[in-house]
């Protein structure tokens, strides 16, 4: 195999390409998405708590207060919710 071969190889594919993985990924759409939608209601307690913790942060220029805590909590309920519900869409 000579170099100009090789160059050609590992050349951007044609354009075309590009576009029609780009339209193929466009019509794929992940269940999860919606379901934690649905699910981030239930958690309305937790998520008002996070945004009052981010707003509260976000004021306090130098602050060393993070909202971990209250991330990982609204995350823990969302992933408690969609779980089940994930799963049973994979089987």
């Amino acid at each position: 195999m000579t170099i100009e071969e090789i160059d050609q190889v590992f050349e951007d594919p044609p354009e075309d390409e590009e576009e029609d993985e780009e339209e193929d990924e466009e019509d794929l759409e992940d269940p999860r998405d919606q379901l934690v939608e649905e699910c981030s209601g239930h958690c309305e307690a937790l998520k008002a708590e996070l945004d009052t913790c981010t707003d509260r942060v976000n004021n306090k220029p130098g602050t060393e207060e993070t909202c971990q805590q209250e991330l990982f909590d609204f995350i823990l309920c969302v992933d408690h919710c969609t779980g089940p519900k994930v799963l049973s869409l994979y089987k």
